[in-house]
């Protein structure tokens, strides 16, 4: 059969002999290993492991059922936890979106491009104001108004509508709305959002109008998964540009635009490529 590929993310407590157990299991399983890349906690030790490998024997579902009966065992009382991703099987990418369409418009010119390694299926937003922008991509736009005292409802509409596109990946592209907590609940998958601040400051709305108070000389943008807790999710990306005394909150908010725009496509992509691992409230995000 013609080599098939994939993505297996390991994480658990580490010991000596994880790596020659776990090699030795892909081989006997006539798996090649193509890229490897590890880190081990030292505070806590706990072990993360991504290995992309190439399978010349058995499809990847007959190796998801190997590795479920075989890496317990050879991994037990390591606290394991573990993901097999088939190469073939491309996220479904909705992005979320209010009035700003930087973001937006660059992830789905990425997509567009063949950039991201996921498809982009579909934009839902709580104002029309961005079809236009959306429409030339041939993707489907979808707007779900959230009117004051009717979240609950907008929310369920588009819970719906994630689930009629087969949605896998929700990305929130400057979507000026906080998901409530059944939402997430509801939802059960990775919702990547970008914040324009270098969280933890400046946390929650207006930040650009914060650092300015603050008299800040960097702004920032970070990407990371939604939690509860608002703008508190395990980080994936950061980045930050300098500004100065001179600079309006509009010169923040311009500037910050650049920041965000390419913080956002790196978090998008590094999940998409299986290069992320969450631990508690935070990531291994391998290059």
């Amino acid at each position: 059969m013609e080599a098939q590929t994939g993505t297996l993310l390991i994480s658990c407590l580490d010991r000596p002999g994880i790596i020659a157990g776990v090699s030795n299991l892909l081989y006997d399983n006539g798996c090649n290993i193509i890229d490897s890349d590890q880190h081990t906690d030292r505070d806590d030790g706990h072990f993360f492991w991504r290995i992309y490998f190439a399978s010349r024997s058995r499809a990847m579902e007959q190796m998801r059922s190997v590795l479920a009966a075989e890496l317990p065992k050879a991994l037990s009382s390591l606290s394991l936890r573990w993901q097999l991703f088939d190469s073939t099987q491309r996220e479904r990418i909705v992005i979320m979106v209010s009035k700003l369409p930087h973001c937006m418009s660059d992830l789905l010119n990425r997509h567009h491009l063949g950039e991201l390694g996921g498809d982009v299926v579909g934009v839902v937003s709580n104002h029309p104001d961005l079809e236009p922008l959306v429409r030339p991509f041939q993707v489907p736009f979808v707007t779900i108004p959230v009117e004051k005292g009717r979240k609950h409802e907008a929310e369920a509409q588009s819970l719906k509508k994630l689930e009629e596109l087969r949605c896998t990946l929700v990305v929130l592209a400057r979507y000026m709305q906080v998901l409530s907590g059944d939402f997430l609940r509801a939802w059960g998958k990775p919702i990547v959002n970008i914040h324009h601040s270098f969280l933890p400051a400046f946390v929650g709305a207006q930040p650009y109008k914060q650092a300015y108070e603050r008299g800040v000389k960097l702004v920032g943008a970070t990407a990371h998964y939604v939690t509860e807790e608002l703008d508190a999710g395990p980080i994936i990306t950061q980045g930050t540009t300098a500004v100065s005394h001179r600079d309006t909150v509009k010169d923040l908010a311009r500037k910050g635009k650049d920041v965000e725009v390419i913080v956002l496509a790196q978090a998008v992509r590094a999940h998409l490529l299986k290069r992320v691992l969450t631990h508690g409230n935070k990531t291994i995000v391998f290059p």
